[in-house]
């Protein structure tokens, strides 16, 4: 029997039949044009539900009895060296969710790290006790006041009331308590939240064109949700117009582009849920106002819609109010309810179902297949970024540095230099050619985890952590800063040009950076802010990328960063061992973490320029770094080498703390600057704080913060000592200090260091040195090894091959280069024993 199709404005989605078909005519077209398609589940739950009935037999035609897509229907994108099948249809207007991974919220999302995951849920668990202490302090507050209004004075009723008032303080501290908690954990946090991994589906082993969320509770998955949506709705108010006004007055002029992503979703019974929907990879804002006009929570599509939002005339009203999972449904009862509300007469004209009529269904297009699923996220971002750099709409300045640098690195991929330069920059590397470049694009980008980057390590070092941000942040150091070639020694007159290699051109592409000649303070400050905001991304607490200014100028932007390759553990041997050059590169290597501490010890510039008076001292970030290596080799009161170097390894440490910093004696901690303040306006503990070593390198009740970094390394500390410090003023005229003159002898000018304090420096010294001779040792034993295992290989496949041997002139030469080293190894063999001998009289 003919169905007569009604004219309401909101559309009614098809049943699961035409999904099927729909389904078919994908899977055939992607296997025409050797592109893999999504799972079917996802065409049926997520595409399928979101079409209007007559919208799929548009699509769909019959091609030597197959179903495939309509010719006008599809096409094909070229992405760098990689196809997206894109989808052309009309979906309905409430049906996609906004994107989580939009590069314009890129600021307020963290690292992807387990413990930043295991926080978030902590603080959910946190908000809804809150939620639940709130509404008992208002219900004990209450009965305390209708106890108090209530008449009589008998005895019952002032212990009543007593126990009432009772009742309400203990509800007002539990809230208290709740909300120094949700504070505790937003400040680990960094008041920002890890950034979603969504990844390639997989479907009976094997990637396919859509992506997956990781599975999360209900009540992390609504709050995540929510947190997205409001940060884009915050990034959204730059724009000169409202954009749901517009929607609603002339209706969406452009198309999005949306993939398909799965939800999984743990409910509080322990059932678990997965949700195909459409997420929108470009026109993200544009998703979200058409949510909001057609009135429409984005968490609702992803986590379960409740039946009481989008009711049916004959739902019961007493009943249960069950979660709506699927996605036709949902959409069908919107309709419903919209084209029921817009028919009656009485409805106001700010009404969703006559707001909405003009986005009652918006044209889209979504992909339906792609050459390489493992690498859809990355080019789908790709496209987001491009497409935002080029738009009208302005960027915050933080995500349009961290959109640009992740073009920057898409751009050395593309030019396939990205290995190159890493290998370049880590001559240490064990596996540099081993490297999986989609995972290290998305380490950089923080768009995935740092494990990728572990073949730059040095062979046999302890791969942690710390040595993977470290080694994060020279690679993003390299990319922004490269090096050219030395210049050569030409001395004729003829024009000279500089060769820059091939790793700046790169750099200068992507920037629209002038001529390697021209580059001047603007063009070092420009890339400065750029490889800050990389950085900045790396750590749960981000501090203000303009902490950097000064880190790096001209000549670094002209000649490269120039960084020292020894990894930090040999840094930090060699600074305990007395190197001070060792100590510089160190600093320069805790300069972000100095940045993105919790308490951070470098900030932007403060202070006055005209003098200290009205503002303070005037401080830029990079006297901070200069006063710091200085007071390694300047004789400055309260501190010591000790005291240096425990403050570098636990600053170093900071960002992977999970719990609070605590005292063996349990004694409570406190910021150093907040001794005199009141305990109930001082920061909270958190994880990642840094406690103040003391001259011995042992733990002190305070916390460094800001003011201890200042006190102990302040701006002048690299200023020459005046007459005054060297010859005190509380001192008698014409006194002498006569204790130990024999012992201060004058040498050119300068006093003799005192051989006590020789003695200490050295036995503080000689630990390291001996672990860094053991190192070189079994460096220079397994190298030795190594190239026995070579010679023998090459003796076997020569005979094994009857090939003839190398001539004799070789075979010398490379005997009198061995017997040269084994003399050089015996003599340190007996220098070694030596050391054993003096050893016992040290």
């Amino acid at each position: 029997m003919a169905v007569t199709r009604s004219d309401d404005i909101y559309p009614q989605i098809g049943n699961a039949l035409w999904g099927g078909r729909l389904a078919d005519a994908i899977e055939n077209t992607c296997a025409d044009h050797e592109v893999v398609p999504p799972p079917q589940q996802a065409i049926l739950e997520g595409l399928a539900t979101a079409l209007p009935d007559t919208e799929i037999k548009a699509l769909i035609a019959t091609q030597r009895g197959r179903r495939v897509l309509k010719p006008n229907a599809y096409r094909v994108v070229q992405a760098d060296d990689e196809q997206v099948l894109l989808l052309t249809c009309d979906v309905h207007g409430a049906a996609v969710v906004p994107w989580e991974l939009n590069d314009r919220t890129a600021v307020h999302w963290s690292s992807p790290a387990p413990e930043a995951t295991q926080r978030v849920k902590d603080l959910v668990a946190t908000e809804l006790a809150l939620q639940d202490a709130t509404k008992s302090a208002k219900s004990a507050e209450k009965e305390r006041e209708a106890l108090r209004r209530a008449p009589g004075d008998d005895t019952y009723a002032s212990q009543a009331l007593a126990a009432a008032a009772q009742k309400h303080q203990d509800a007002i501290r539990r809230v208290h308590q709740l909300m120094s908690e949700q504070h505790a954990l937003l400040s680990a946090l960094g008041n920002r939240r890890p950034r979603p991994v969504v990844r390639a589906v997989q479907e009976d082993g094997q990637p396919k064109a859509a992506l997956s969320l990781a599975e999360q509770p209900y009540a992390v998955a609504v709050h995540m949700q929510r947190y997205a949506a409001d940060n884009l709705k915050r990034a959204g108010k730059t724009r000169g117009y409202d954009l749901a006004e517009s929607l609603a007055d002339t209706g969406q002029l452009s198309k999005g582009m949306n993939v398909l992503q799965q939800w999984q979703i743990t409910h509080a019974d322990g059932t678990e849920s997965k949700l195909w929907r459409l997420a929108a990879v470009t026109g993200n804002n544009r998703a979200l106002a058409r949510l909001d006009v057609f009135g429409v929570r984005p968490e609702h599509l992803v986590t379960g819609m409740p039946q009481s939002l989008v009711p049916m005339p004959k739902d019961k009203k007493d009943g249960p109010e069950p979660l709506l999972l699927s996605l036709r449904e949902i959409l069908n009862r919107l309709s419903a309810r919209l084209n029921r509300d817009g028919a009656k007469p009485e409805t106001a004209a700010t009404d969703p179902s006559l707001r909405a009529a003009k986005i009652a269904t918006v044209s889209a297009e979504i992909v339906i297949g792609c050459t390489k699923p493992d690498a859809l996220e990355h080019v789908l971002r790709a496209l987001n970024v491009n497409d935002h750099l080029r738009g009208i709409q302005p960027y915050d300045e933080d995500a349009r540095l961290i959109a640009l640098f992740a073009t920057l690195v898409d751009a050395y991929a593309r030019e396939s230099l990205l290995a190159d330069a890493l290998a370049e920059a880590f001559p240490d590397a064990r596996a540099a050619d081993l490297l999986d470049l989609t995972g290290v694009r998305d380490a950089l980008t923080v768009n995935g985890p740092l494990d990728p980057l572990e073949p730059l390590a040095p062979a046999g070092a302890e791969v942690s952590p710390v040595v993977l941000r470290d080694i994060a942040v020279r690679a993003i150091t390299a990319l922004v800063f490269p090096g050219i070639p030395p210049e050569t020694g030409q001395t004729t007159n003829a024009r000279i040009v500089r060769d820059t290699g091939r790793f700046w051109p790169v750099v200068r592409g992507t920037l629209q950076e002038p001529a390697w000649s021209l580059i001047r303070a603007k063009a070092a400050e420009g890339r400065t802010r750029l490889w800050s905001a990389a950085v900045a991304q790396l750590f749960v607490r981000r501090g203000n990328i303009l902490s950097a200014l000064g880190l790096f100028g001209r000549t670094e932007a002209r000649e490269g960063a120039g960084q020292d390759p020894r990894p930090l553990a040999e840094l930090l041997l060699r600074a305990e061992a007395g190197d001070a050059a060792a100590w510089a590169a160190l600093v320069q290597r805790m300069a972000p973490s100095l940045i993105h501490a919790p308490q951070p010890f470098i900030t932007p510039g403060q202070g006055s320029e005209a003098g200290e008076g009205r503002k303070g001292v005037r401080r830029p970030p990079n006297t901070a770094i200069a006063s710091l290596t200085l007071a390694y080799t300047a004789d400055t009161p309260g501190v010591s080498r000790a005291l240096l170097l425990a403050f570098a390894k636990a600053v170093l440490e900071h960002p992977d703390a999970v719990r609070p910093p605590e005292l063996d004696d349990g004694t409570p901690l406190v910021c150093y600057g907040e001794q005199d303040w009141d305990e109930k306006n001082r920061t909270a503990i958190t994880a990642g704080m840094v406690i103040a070593p003391d001259t011995e390198g042992r733990p002190t009740p305070y916390i460094a913060d800001k003011e201890w970094f200042d006190e102990l390394f302040p701006v002048g500390l690299n200023a020459p000592a005046s007459t005054a410090s060297k010859n005190p003023a509380n001192a008698p005229v014409g006194t002498v200090n006569t204790t130990d003159a024999g012992a201060a002898t004058v040498a050119h000018g300068e006093a003799a260091a005192d051989p006590r304090d020789q003695l200490v420096a050295l036995r503080r010294e000689l630990p390291a040195r001996v672990e860094l001779v053991e190192g070189s040792y079994l460096k220079a034993v397994d190298a030795a090894h190594v190239l026995m295992t070579d010679f023998e290989d090459a003796h076997r496949l020569r005979v094994q091959l009857g090939e003839d041997p190398l001539p004799a002139e070789q075979r010398i030469e490379w005997m009198e280069k061995l017997a040269k080293v084994r003399a050089a190894a015996q003599a340190s063999v007996t220098t070694l024993e030596q050391v054993e001998a003096l050893i016992l009289k040290v």
